[in-house]
């Protein structure tokens, strides 16, 4: 009996350790390193004083600068990426940095990692280094929606709430994080959702995983289920194609015409098409094609509710895959990743699940 207690003792705390992972070793009154990888952004950018738009222009040391007494929050270090606008940020471009990020976290005495990044396509960068880090280490990612020369930029703040996250213990193993106006977004269900203001995003029917106020974190949510897969050599291509009232289906055709492996179809509602549309997938499906149907519709999930032509339920007996609550441009990123790699097609399907 005492060894059947000890061998579970045992495994208990071999279990444990790995899943959190070796943790820093901190001496007395050090503080936490946290790695702040630059990007770029609105949050490094200021305005053209001839044309009085936004234009890059902030290295990562003079943005940091900006945040008063984050020294006394963690250690950092800066690492200068790129300084570019998130609209012109590529898949290419974040298997780079999921590398990078990777190779960081791999020593010892790093706590975590911030990454600033333009809020445009943040949404979709958090959910391709979810899926490809291996760590369980922090990793959040932080922007602004007001530039660094406006009249209250947002971005030392933000900052300041995304080192604290990544230093934090408290934050290891919830998955790559936005932070962004106090909140905490999980990288699965963050969706940029305002164009302008500073609450700009939300994860609607699922919530914020936590919040922070005055540097003291509070988590009232679990991370997401995130499939996680290792980057293939090459990616797949992937085409992303947004459903319409008369919609006829000629750029599901297309797609297939110009070499596409697989679609995402952004369908109406619970994840419905027309007829015509149908009759385009099936054919797709036909080729050996893989067609993921997720909706436009920003909240709540896709399923198989209808049972008409063209009704989720019929898409799915055809072959199609329902996204559940995968949206168009994160459903992408997953077949790009998955494809070269997962060949089972009830693997496959079972990412979306």
């Amino acid at each position: 009996m005492k060894r059947q207690i000890f061998f579970w003792v045992v495994f208990f705390f071999i279990f444990a350790a790995i899943q959190t992972g070796p943790r820093p070793v901190l001496a007395q009154g050090e503080l936490p390193l946290v790695v702040v990888v630059t990007t770029g952004g609105t949050i490094a950018e200021k305005k053209d004083p001839q044309t009085g738009a936004l234009v890059p222009a902030v290295s990562g040391k003079d943005l940091l600068k900006a945040v008063p007494d984050l020294s006394k929050l963690a250690g950092i270090k800066v690492k200068e990426f790129s300084n570019i606008d998130s609209s012109h940020m590529t898949p290419r471009i974040w298997a780079k940095l999921s590398r990078e990020i990777n190779s960081t976290l791999e020593k010892q005495e790093v706590a975590g990692v911030v990454v600033t990044h333009g809020t445009d396509t943040m949404a979709e960068a958090a959910f391709f280094l979810d899926v490809t880090l291996r760590s369980v280490k922090p990793v959040v990612l932080v922007g602004a929606m007001r530039g660094a020369s406006d009249l209250s930029p947002d971005g030392p703040a933000n900052i300041r709430d995304a080192v604290c996250l990544a230093a934090s213990s408290s934050a290891r193993n919830r998955g790559v994080m936005v932070v962004l106006n106090q909140y905490i977004w999980a990288a699965r269900c963050v969706e940029k959702t305002r164009t302008s203001t500073v609450q700009t995003f939300n994860c609607g029917w699922q919530g914020a995983l936590g919040n922070i106020i005055g540097g003291e974190i509070r988590f009232f949510n679990k991370r997401l289920r995130q499939p996680h897969l290792p980057l293939p050599k090459e990616m797949a291509k992937v085409s992303l194609i947004t459903t319409f009232a008369g919609d006829d289906g000629a750029m599901i055709r297309a797609a297939v015409k110009q070499g596409a492996q697989a679609i995402v179809l952004e369908a109406l509602g619970q994840g419905n098409v027309n007829p015509k549309v149908f009759q385009a997938v099936k054919q797709a499906l036909a080729q050996k094609i893989t067609v993921v149907i997720t909706t436009r519709v920003p909240y709540e999930p896709v399923h198989g509710g209808y049972g008409d032509v063209g009704g989720g339920s019929r898409l799915e007996k055809a072959g199609a895959i329902l996204s559940r609550d995968l949206r168009g441009p994160k459903a992408r990123l997953l077949l790009m990743l998955a494809l070269p790699q997962v060949k089972e097609a009830e693997k496959l399907r079972g990412l979306f699940q």
